[in-house]
């Protein structure tokens, strides 16, 4: 089907709605400022190339919370979230000092009154624009967004400051809401009921979204359309996915390789060794061929690949007979020099992987993957857990982290233990008391950690059967999320615990909120045609969501047609910031 990824769907509706409208008829002096800030930066930066933006007349990108040059022959372009920071810098730039012509402003989601009212500081000719666009998350991938909050974690899981949490889980509902809009979206609203915030979160994002739909009707429409759903589910539902080794490429290169912001730094080796940045996404098709595969495939796969384009080149070299040959094989080149380049960085990226992981991970892997199957490669059941466990805790190469989080895996595989085997634990792992907090405070996920005072009752949903699916010993665990968001697509996931908001919709006619603001005449009918027909699954989870549970997003799509599964969170989590985020979660922030 060919529609759009929700980057491609973000960036048109930025060049559309915000930098082509203003692009001004080619005489000179008629270039403009586009100024934002962190948030709307990242948004940018995702999903429009720096090229592309100064070919629709910007002519230079600023950040609003730097010192800039002042430019008071030209326009500014501000893309900005509607915060009192952003806003307060921006009426600086008119009133401190005169820093452009003018301003058109863009807030990417509703701005508050009381914020709103800051902007009459100033002068009316110098406001040109001042708009809402409705986009506040950052597309990180065709199917995964991030809403950049870190804090959400710390306020939902430990409810120290209630105050901060109102302010900022209205925040994320609205930012949810916007996902939904910017995909023409309605969805049906369903959470997990067994942690009591998700319910508050879910009304809060029902009543955005009403606004939404009132705003615009056919936001939703259609047969197929009537059958989406979003889903809340906070961190606790499975604790298991972001501690484990994962093999999978994209996976291992955030865990163990120190890949930030995307971008994979590495030596060439040979005679004058360079340093290298590459950037690994979704405009690099090997990359997307391979993300998602095991390690083991991947560099058999990388290696073939580079076999073949040599022997292209070999064949191309051995069959020219005349110059003309000569001729097309030297235009051909630059290219097979681009592919060759590519695929030496992925046979780095692939061998550099599995260098760590023949240098311990597959020790890890193991014992994790028993641990949390509670059966062995062969099928047999695990009796001894601690067994298994003891030459890793006790070995100084594994790092303590790894221990951490072996300790972690074992405690929720047991349902919880007692707080004097848990320092035994430690002591026996060498862990410093200091850093008890990291396992401890997992209990605030609403996981039993210590049964000193009895074990809550958690509900653990059943496992589906899968071992046709099994290739790999170290993959043998799937992510909880993939049975639930099967589930969902089957029209089979627990009514009780993944309750509907409103019940359960008939047909989506029923829960649609006619507009106060005006009838429905004002709607261009054709503004629809981009969005896909089919019906989509929107997974948010609350706290983080890690590098294989986007994988799951991927394969459960493939599977099962016509679904598409767009998965999300405040923030994409590697198995170390999970651990962090819990030593710091009952710590007081400032």
């Amino acid at each position: 089907e060919g529609t759009m990824s929700l980057k491609q769907i973000v960036g048109q509706k930025l060049f559309n709605e915000v930098i082509k409208p203003l692009k001004k008829p080619g005489k000179t002096g008629s270039w403009n400022v586009l100024v934002v800030d962190r948030q709307a930066m990242k948004m940018l930066s995702a999903c429009c190339k720096m090229h592309d933006i100064l070919e629709e007349g910007i002519t230079i990108v600023e950040d609003l919370s730097k010192s800039r040059e002042p430019l008071t022959s030209l326009e500014a372009i501000y893309l900005m979230t509607p915060t009192k920071d952003s806003i307060q810098r921006m009426v600086d730039d008119f009133t401190i000092r005169r820093q452009y012509k003018c301003a058109h402003i863009f807030f990417t989601e509703a701005c508050p009154d009381d914020l709103f009212k800051m902007l009459g500081k100033i002068s009316s000719k110098l406001l040109k624009t001042c708009k809402e666009i409705n986009i506040a998350f950052t597309p990180y991938e065709s199917q995964v967004y991030t809403l950049d909050s870190p804090d959400t974690f710390f306020l939902y899981y430990n409810a120290m400051k209630q105050g901060d949490l109102a302010v900022n889980i209205e925040r994320i509902a609205e930012q949810i809401a916007t996902i939904c809009a910017t995909l023409g979206e309605y969805p049906a609203l369903r959470y997990r009921s067994d942690f009591d915030r998700n319910q508050e979160l879910v009304q809060l994002v029902n009543q955005k979204l009403d606004k939404y739909k009132a705003d615009d009707p056919s936001m939703g429409e259609g047969a197929e359309k009537a059958r989406s759903q979003l889903i809340i589910i906070d961190r606790g539902f499975d604790a298991v996915t972001p501690l484990l080794h994962e093999c999978t490429l994209q996976a291992m290169c955030h865990d163990l390789l120190g890949v930030e912001n995307d971008i994979y730094r590495y030596e060439t080796g040979g005679g004058e060794s360079i340093d290298k940045e590459v950037l690994l996404d979704e405009n690099d098709d090997l990359w997307v061929e391979n993300r998602h595969k095991h390690i083991a495939d991947v560099s058999k796969d990388v290696s073939e690949g580079c076999g073949v384009i040599r022997s292209s080149i070999l064949s191309i070299t051995i069959s020219f007979d005349s110059l003309q040959d000569l001729s097309m094989m030297i235009k051909k080149m630059p290219q097979f020099q681009k592919e060759l380049n590519n695929i030496s960085t992925h046979l780095h990226l692939a061998g550099e992987c599995m260098k760590q992981y023949q240098q311990g991970v597959d020790k890890l892997c193991k014992v994790e993957q028993d641990l949390v199957m509670q059966v062995d490669a062969e099928g047999e059941r695990v009796k001894d857990a601690m067994k298994l466990m003891v030459p890793l805790l006790i070995d100084p190469a594994v790092r303590q982290e790894d221990r951490i989080r072996l300790i972690l895996l074992y405690i929720l595989t047991k349902n919880g233990i007692t707080d004097e085997n848990m320092n035994k634990l430690l002591q026996h792992a060498n862990i410093p008391l200091a850093e008890k907090e990291s396992i401890t405070n997992a209990g605030y996920l609403g996981l039993n950690i210590t049964t000193d005072s009895g074990r809550k009752k958690v509900w653990v949903p059943t496992r589906k059967e899968r071992a046709n699916e099994q290739v790999y010993q170290s993959s043998r665990w799937v992510p909880v999320i993939k049975d639930i968001i099967e589930d969902a697509c089957d029209d089979k996931l627990d009514s009780k615990h993944f309750p509907f908001l409103n019940g359960k919709p008939s047909s989506q006619a029923a829960r649609a909120p006619t507009s106060a603001r005006y009838g429905q005449w004002h709607k261009e009918r054709g503004q629809q045609q981009a969005f896909r027909s089919g019906p989509r699954l929107i997974i948010f989870i609350v706290g983080g969501v890690s590098y294989s549970e986007m994988r799951v997003a991927y394969e459960v799509t493939k599977d099962k047609k016509p679904w598409e599964v767009v998965i999300g969170s405040d923030q994409i989590i590697t198995p170390d910031q999970f651990v962090s985020n819990m030593r710091e979660l009952n710590k007081t922030r400032d």
